[in-house]
């Protein structure tokens, strides 16, 4: 299960962003202790209202724990996760909140702690926090005998396709996955060893080496859109100058766009625009489907919910009844009948709690598995689009080599996809 923690305040803004429908499919808050206010907004604004009486700027601790897309994690597991880590981090008995999300058929869960401890009116210290979620993820992939990502099991093998939050905002802007993107830059960096050779390497793939006014080497894609080189590879501005050079004689971004303009003839683009519109056509059949069964979903739930609200209501006006009044009562506590009654009754009630929530479960897990078949319509269709882009990329890059007189490479290589912002 892959942990992520930070500090954070914008109370009123984190609950806006979990309580977001129009992102999830489902959304249920699962747990609010320790709050006055009985939802997410109003808990968020009572720890930032505390936590003006002191120093914190950060008075929230935030955490996302998402399981193995395959894996079918019940509401337990990921309280059992909860508690460990609050123990784990010396947030104990701190007021927090718990909300399931679920995406793409898949199920992850948010948990919101209250930093202020209220005895000393201080933010609770988080040292290392980061290492001690990733000593518990570590374990918990050990536990459930899941297979663990390589960038946990190691630190020193982070898959290199992992992206910033800035990167991945503006790969949504431009509609470029930076997973590409960064795969590409660094295989071809891989295989060259000088700026020429790299150069020629990144123009196959429809990527354009330049000089950047004040980011020193920079690529831009297709659309003309700038990208950091050595951010891009994942290295200081001083290895990329080791093997590159000054690059003082590089064209700059403008030239370097003016020669992307010319590149781009309005066949490739005329096929690019065909090949985005079939795409979304075909996108938009499955999102409705989606949304179909995202609405059935709900409703299913929502019922569900009622039923079983309505059946603890008449089953605890049940147990009352046996517990009787008056001087049947009292001579009920005297005999020690009151205490065994309450007895039967309470563990009748954690039957019924417990047998509740393996029907919200059971419901959960089958709509999940529609919900996959789903999904993997969604992806056939990514794949195929991915494919069929980077053929049109391959076409760039020969036709680059073409108007500076060269001989085309007709070899098999690596390309990188673009514009696949599928709706799922």
């Amino acid at each position: 299960m892959i942990l992520k923690g930070s500090q954070r305040g914008s109370g009123r803004e984190l609950a806006v962003h979990l309580m977001r429908v129009d992102d999830n499919e489902h959304v249920r808050v699962h747990e609010l202790r320790g709050f006055v206010a009985g939802d997410l907004a109003g808990a968020f604004q009572e720890v930032e209202a505390i936590s003006r009486a002191t120093k914190a700027r950060q008075p929230l601790f935030s955490l996302s724990l998402n399981p193995p897309a395959n894996a079918d994690v019940p509401v337990a597991l990921f309280e059992q996760t909860i508690d460990r880590i609050e123990q784990r981090l010396g947030l104990d008995g701190q007021p927090r909140a718990v909300v399931f999300h679920e995406k793409e058929g898949r199920r992850h869960a948010h948990c919101v702690w209250s930093r202020i401890d209220a005895e000393t009116m201080t933010a609770k210290p988080l040292p290392f926090f980061k290492n001690r979620l990733m000593s518990v993820s570590r374990d918990l992939y050990i536990e459930q005998g899941w297979e663990m990502p390589r960038g946990i099991a190691n630190p020193a093998n982070r898959n290199p396709t992992n992206f910033s939050l800035a990167e991945w905002q503006q790969s949504k802007r431009l509609g470029l996955d930076p997973r590409w993107l960064k795969s590409t830059v660094q295989g071809c960096w891989a295989i060259s060893d000088d700026r020429r050779s790299f150069d020629r390497s990144l123009k196959e793939h429809g990527l354009f080496l330049a000089k950047g006014d004040r980011r020193g080497f920079v690529v831009l894609d297709h659309n003309g859109a700038v990208h950091s080189l050595p951010r891009v590879l994942d290295q200081k501005t001083k290895g990329v100058r080791a093997r590159l050079g000054k690059g003082e004689d590089l064209p700059g971004v403008a030239d370097t766009r003016k020669e992307i303009g010319s590149a781009m003839t309005p066949a490739i683009r005329r096929h690019v625009e065909e090949a985005r519109g079939r795409f979304v056509e075909r996108s938009a059949k499955l999102a409705r489907y989606k949304q179909e069964m995202t609405r059935l979903h709900r409703t299913a739930r929502t019922g569900l919910d009622q039923k079983l609200d309505a059946e603890w209501r008449e089953e605890t006006r049940e147990r009352a009844a046996r517990l009787p009044k008056g001087l049947k009562g009292l001579w009920h506590r005297i005999t020690g009948k009151y205490q065994q009654v309450r007895a039967e009754n309470e563990a009748q009630a954690r039957e019924t709690r417990e047998r509740q929530e393996r029907e919200r479960q059971a419901l959960i897990k089958r709509q999940r598995e529609q919900r996959a078949v789903l999904q993997e319509k969604f992806e056939e269709l990514r794949k195929a689009q991915a494919a069929r882009l980077l053929d049109l990329r391959k076409d760039i890059g020969r036709y680059l080599a073409l108007s500076r007189g060269e001989e085309p490479n007709l070899g098999r290589t690596r390309g990188l996809s673009f514009e696949l912002k599928l709706q799922r």
